[in-house]
């Protein structure tokens, strides 16, 4: 299971699975945000109240098909509410409940003729049906709208499509055709979905048509070096944005632009060296320090901490804290606790106070990293979020100590002094799950849900574990399809989805979850899930890139052990050429044990 930002790292690290805030959405869900730039409002009017009760209850408890159900007997049974057709389109498109979802379309068409979120739904449909000529008229129609609307309602029919093979050649017919306005804005949103779908090819083209009509903005060249990256050819890649960077100390966007491009392609040290151009205040110097870091570059991170230190005197605290992680980047703890005990009051020191007991921790003393948590658990004058983050800092530490058991101790106390703290309740599932507590991970995971019914990471986390280390496959797919509606384009959610579903013995939508999940986010989780369905299905050699791709983002991937475990492959991942008989791996018509 994703697990989410270490409180141990010196720099951020995305988790995908992390809870965040808590969030309520409400009985009445925002269904209308799939595949429409905007929400529309409730319905209003006669509405027959039982099938809609029974059809939210069931969208509620993760029950698609029958909400799908229910929502197009409310909408058929009341004589003109589009707002309620529409719903209803959407939830049985949600729920791959097509056929419902085509007669719940024509009841939307008939009620908002010529509405453009009726047209973009109706691409979509065409599109996942491979209705694929008639999805590319739809698509013309919004894009020649005279509504600054219509694009986005077909940018995301596109974005929304399960097959990214079908989405890829709609998408370069359109290009084909002239048909996407000649507006920048408009063909960057369309570039970067082009670079998602994983067509070189398509990629290609997008970008040379770009550039023939926008050739002097910058971030079009942006564009073209990450499709040059993108198709192996990185040194032309590397040769555009140096043409661009002499305008990136004036102009922060650009700048940004071209550092997160350096960083997708795997050069933080040129991400950090842009950064460095222009002015400078702290919020540039943390990125620039993590940048560092991560390229590893011990001589940059030098200069940069001599360089933050010669006004060392006098610091603000946001400086002081910047100084102490750069100590602790540095691998010159116990400098990093001066700095950390300089900072004064207010928000930087409860963080500080935090940074003391890690950096005393990497002193290997651990006796007072333990007591500096525990003064800060024990401080009633304390801020109450920096009590409990010291609770969940003792697990962390614990946990890389090899300490179970005090692990879920230290939680344990958090959560008599927090009850049904969600982040606590989180933290404590995951430590059992790394232990193979299974019951534990699930009781927590479920006592979150009762204190927070709508926290869709907890929905997801739960659907994820029941589909990943049980056999209660069902019940996982209603809590992810519970998750899904809130938040259908997460990619971890999206994941989860294609997991469970592999799981269930249905490889080929799997596949296609999977790959749209890759698509919105490289990660090795996903690519690590990607490869397995492709290994299991018999397609090696792209089994393998993905494993490769996985192994290159992060090489101790616990879910790529797993994997290659139950396939019985080598622990370094499959050679070229190995394991192409499929005796070597689970059946392709059942699930992976």
């Amino acid at each position: 299971m994703p697990m989410p930002e270490s409180m141990l790292s010196s720099r951020a690290t995305v988790r995908h699975a992390a809870p965040g805030t808590p969030r309520r959405l409400g009985r009445r869900l925002a269904l209308c945000l799939l595949l429409a730039p905007a929400a529309a409002p409730a319905p209003a009017g006669d509405i027959p109240l039982e099938p809609l009760l029974a059809a939210e209850f069931a969208l509620q408890s993760g029950q698609l098909a029958d909400a799908a159900r229910w929502y197009l007997e409310a909408a058929e049974a009341e004589a003109g509410d589009a707002v309620l057709a529409e719903r209803a389109t959407r939830v049985a498109m949600l729920a791959n409940e097509d056929a419902r979802a085509r007669r719940a379309l024509r009841l939307w068409r008939k009620r908002a003729p010529g509405a453009l979120a009726v047209r973009g739904a109706d691409a979509a449909l065409a599109l996942r049906e491979g209705r694929l000529s008639y999805a590319r008229r739809e698509l013309r129609t919004l894009l020649r709208s005279p509504d600054p609307r219509g694009w986005q309602y077909a940018y995301s029919a596109l974005r929304s499509g399960r097959d990214p093979e079908r989405v890829a050649r709609v998408l370069g017919d359109l290009v084909e055709a002239g048909a996407i306005p000649d507006r920048l804005p408009v063909w960057q949103a369309f570039g970067h979905l082009a670079l998602r779908l994983d067509d070189p090819g398509l990629a290609e083209r997008f970008v040379e048509a770009v550039v023939r009509r926008f050739p002097e903005e910058p971030g079009v060249a942006i564009m073209r070096a990450g499709q040059l990256h993108q198709a192996g050819r990185t040194g032309e890649a590397r040769a555009l944005l140096a043409q661009v960077e002499p305008r990136a100390a004036a102009e922060p966007e650009l700048r940004a632009m071209l550092a997160m491009t350096y960083e997708a392609m795997r050069a933080p040290g040129d991400a950090a060296r842009v950064m460095a151009m222009g002015p400078q205040d702290t919020r540039s110097y943390e990125l620039r320090a993590s940048l560092l870091a991560r390229a590893e570059d011990t001589a940059g991170l030098e200069a940069l901490y001599r360089e933050l230190g010669e006004d060392g005197a006098h610091p603000d605290p946001a400086r002081r804290l910047l100084l102490g992680r750069l100590a602790e980047f540095l691998r010159r703890p116990a400098e990093a606790v001066e700095w950390y005990r300089g900072v004064p009051g207010g928000p930087e020191r409860n963080e500080a106070r935090i940074r003391i007991a890690v950096a005393l921790h990497e002193l290997g003393r651990r006796t007072e990293a333990y007591a500096e948590a525990r003064a800060l658990q024990d401080d009633a004058a304390a801020d109450p979020m920096a009590r409990r983050n010291a609770y969940l800092l003792e697990a962390e530490l614990r946990q890389r100590d090899g300490d179970g058991a005090g692990e879920v101790e230290a939680l344990g106390r958090g959560l008599a002094a927090f009850p049904d703290d969600v982040e606590l309740l989180y933290a404590r599932a995951l430590a059992w799950e790394r232990q193979d507590r299974i019951d534990r991970a699930e009781a927590d995971l479920r006592r979150l849900l009762v204190v927070d019914p709508e926290n869709v990471a907890a929905l997801n986390a739960l659907g994820y574990t029941l589909a990943d280390r049980t056999e209660r496959y069902q019940e996982a797919l209603e809590l992810i399809d519970r998750a899904r509606v809130a938040e259908p384009d997460n990619a971890a959610i999206v994941d989860s989805h294609g997991w469970v579903l592999y799981r269930l013995g249905r490889h080929q939508e799997a596949l296609v979850e999977l790959r749209r999940a890759w698509g919105l986010l490289k990660d090795p989780e996903i690519g690590v899930h990607l490869g397995e369905v492709l290994w299991v299905l018999g397609r090696r050699d792209e089994a393998r890139r993905y494993f490769e791709e996985a192994r290159q983002l992060d090489p101790d991937n616990r879910a790529l052990r797993r994997a290659l475990e139950r396939l019985r492959l080598p622990p370094d991942g499959p050679a070229p050429g190995a394991g192409d008989d499929p005796a070597g791996a689970p059946a392709a018509t059942e699930p992976a044990p």
